[in-house]
């Protein structure tokens, strides 16, 4: 989608209403008074993308890149090549923290840096913006919004579809007006079509990575030659597996839906079923259910390795209440139906937004990121309010990581309705936190 067209859609309106005039104090020194400079931590992938999108949109200008491997800096500046500026190269965070001209962050690194970059970067008084998971682990999360607090500096979690305008359409009807009446059930599921990792060869360091940085705060180990770009991913050392991957979008939008915050209980099955003797470590085959006070319960299946749709759809979910359900296939999309089946609403995304629900880089495209991006920078601008503030993106990317922590100890968690901390299981409250690199603690 062209830039052109951004501000030509309902959606977007107001985007450059106002944009010369801020209501707050810009920290580049050498940005014009109508632009956020931005910095991006973290362009191999997802990162070189939401890069690309907000350099496209009003106001902001990626005058930063922040990564430790060559060919993803390279990637980074090509995505943002036409834009007027070239962004400044830097590869270690903190430096990119230290310069004044920098106002705000986008971190977009493996789920090991999340929460530790962006506490730096609250302490170093920037703008955040993190994509999901906001953290590795539930300390972390918690670790980060005292952060937030403490600094005074509002977080925005990738979980757009907090900004998508259907979404928020469906939420209302199901949660003010009562469309499907009392919900007590939700279902979400995320398929695709993975393939085995292979065993990691112990290898000298390409000499285009700086792996010590690349690791950073979690606990250093040898370099495999299976583990960077992507793989990370299915390693409890740096990622978190299906369920926080992608499992967070449909598992926030449940939770959004159903009014619930933290769970009583919680359980999980599932593993590497799908193929064995690689470095898998996190499940390809999951299901977790979190069961709510007031009779009310959310299940989330995830398939890492079979591609078979449900509802014929790679990704959704479904909210059942008393006079019907509601459907959503993962885009800006749903349809109500009553308890015979029969539908008796249908609201359909937006034309311009080109969903393909297994994506890795953007399954919703570009547009529906860019509403998701400019909430925040509207946000900087003193002009909104976050649609996805840190404490939301906690309480939802907390429930996939309870679901991880009962697979890895095999236990039902019993936990408390107030915090979601973990009751009377020592084993599995050990995974509540991790052990860092020594002189990576985060500190808040």
């Amino acid at each position: 989608m062209k830039r052109r067209d951004f501000l030509k859609t309902g959606a977007m309106a107001g985007v450059g209403a106002g944009i010369t005039i801020l209501n707050f104090p810009v920290f580049g020194k050498n940005a014009p008074s109508n632009k956020i400079v931005i910095g991006v931590m973290g362009v191999n992938s997802r990162g070189n993308w939401v890069a690309q999108v907000a350099s496209k949109l009003p106001g902001a200008e990626i005058g930063f890149i922040c990564d430790v491997e060559d060919g993803a800096v390279q990637k980074g500046l090509k995505a943002v090549s036409t834009q007027a500026r070239k962004p400044e190269v830097i590869k270690d965070i903190r430096e990119l923290l230290a310069r004044k001209d920098v106002d705000s962050i986008m971190i977009a690194a493996p789920d090991h840096w999340h929460a530790p970059a962006a506490i730096m970067a609250c302490a170093a008084g920037k703008h955040v913006y993190v994509e999901k998971p906001l953290s590795h682990n539930p300390q972390e999360g918690e670790w980060l919004i005292d952060a937030s607090r403490k600094y005074n500096r509002p977080v925005q979690m990738g979980n757009q579809r907090r900004s998508w305008p259907n979404m928020q359409q469906a939420a209302k009807e199901v949660l003010e007006e009562g469309i499907i009446g009392r919900v007590y059930y939700a279902r979400g599921w995320y398929a695709n079509d993975r393939k085995p990792i292979g065993t990691g060869k112990k290898v000298a360091v390409p000499a285009t990575l700086d792996w010590d940085l690349w690791q950073g705060p979690a606990p250093h180990t040898d370099y495999l030659d299976n583990i960077v770009h992507y793989n990370w991913h299915w390693r409890w050392v740096w990622g978190t597996g299906e369920a926080c991957n992608n499992g967070t979008h449909e598992i926030d939008c449940m939770r959004w839906f159903m009014g619930v915050e933290y769970p009583i209980k919680v359980t999980s099955s599932g593993g590497r079923f799908a193929y064995s003797g690689d470095d898998w470590e996190t499940p390809d085959t999951q299901s977790i259910t979190f069961e709510f006070e007031g009779n009310r319960a959310i299940t989330w299946e995830g398939r890492s390795c079979n591609p078979y749709k449900l509802e014929g759809s790679g990704r959704g979910f479904a909210v059942f209440g008393e006079n019907g359900a509601l459907y959503c296939d993962g885009g800006d999309s749903y349809r109500v139906l009553d308890n015979k089946g029969k539908v008796v609403k249908e609201v359909k995304q937006n034309t311009t937004a080109n969903q393909e629900s297994t994506n890795v880089v953007s399954p919703a495209g570009e547009f529906l990121d860019a509403v998701h991006i400019n909430n925040w920078l509207q946000n900087i601008r003193g002009q909104a309010k976050l649609n996805s503030e840190i404490t939301e993106g906690h309480k939802s990317v907390l429930l996939c990581q309870l679901g991880n922590i009962s697979q890895r100890t095999g236990d039902i968690l019993h936990t408390d309705s107030k915090n979601g901390h973990i009751l009377q299981n020592e084993e599995a409250a050990q995974l509540w936190g991790r052990s860092y690199e020594g002189g990576w603690q985060p500190k808040v």
